[in-house]
């Protein structure tokens, strides 16, 4: 007959690999003694989780995960917040495009002299209308640049396109006139004919072909100059 304490660290090992590995390290059994044993050094465990398999974390990512959300339009039409960009690679990952708008240094003068840091602008989109766009700040541009793109999928939104006069074949312009605002810089958009093109500057036409716009005016005012 086994000793009541050989059987319950038989137990606990056994309830702790049914968690996923959790409750090890504590000195006992064969493993978890000191720092070099019993670790691999970067090697998984057999049993183990793979390291690129997506663990959701939020409801919304186990529902999406399962298969019970059916399109990223039925997030949107809830306005359900995203907090996991795996949910947009799940539905968009063999259209998403990102493209690096800008990367400019930024200084803070502390004590040592001088602290300089690259913050990135990325933009993501499908050309069928989704975009986001994402903003990080970091000591290294590669790591900034990550950080932008995690940033800019967590902010996809959806385009609402529409038409210039007759409505045939797929919507290819913005519906009505629309502005928008950040600082002092306004940017307008208008519904432009089919063939028209994308009338605007090389940024905003990055923008608006991601966007999926194929026919757009443009107009803006204020310090344009910025990106």
């Amino acid at each position: 007959s086994a000793s009541p304490r050989f059987t319950t660290n038989l137990k606990s090992n056994t309830m702790s690999e049914e968690r996923g590995g959790f409750g090890r390290g504590r000195g006992r059994g064969d493993r978890g003694r000191g720092r070099g044993r019993g670790r691999g050094r970067g090697q998984r465990r057999e049993g183990g989780r793979d390291e690129n398999v997506w663990v959701p974390v939020t409801k919304l990512g186990r529902l999406v995960k399962e298969g019970k959300i059916g399109s990223i339009e039925e997030i949107f039409l809830f306005s359900i917040p995203v907090k996991e960009a795996e949910i947009i690679d799940y539905f968009l990952k063999d259209k998403l495009q990102d493209e690096v708008m800008k990367i400019m240094p930024v200084q803070k003068q502390s004590s040592a002299g001088q602290r300089t840091r690259f913050k990135a602008f990325v933009a993501v989109g499908d050309a069928n209308g989704h975009i986001g766009l994402g903003v990080k700040c970091s000591s290294e541009v590669a790591t900034a640049i990550r950080g932008a793109i995690l940033s800019a999928k967590l902010n996809v939104a959806p385009v609402r396109r529409g038409y210039w006069g007759r409505k045939s074949g797929l919507p290819h312009t913005v519906p009505t006139k629309v502005t928008g605002k950040c600082g002092s810089v306004r940017v307008r958009l208008i519904p432009a004919p089919r063939g028209t093109g994308l009338v605007s500057s090389p940024g905003g036409k990055r923008l608006l072909s991601m966007a999926g716009i194929e026919d757009c005016y443009t107009s803006t005012r204020g310090h344009t100059r910025t990106m």
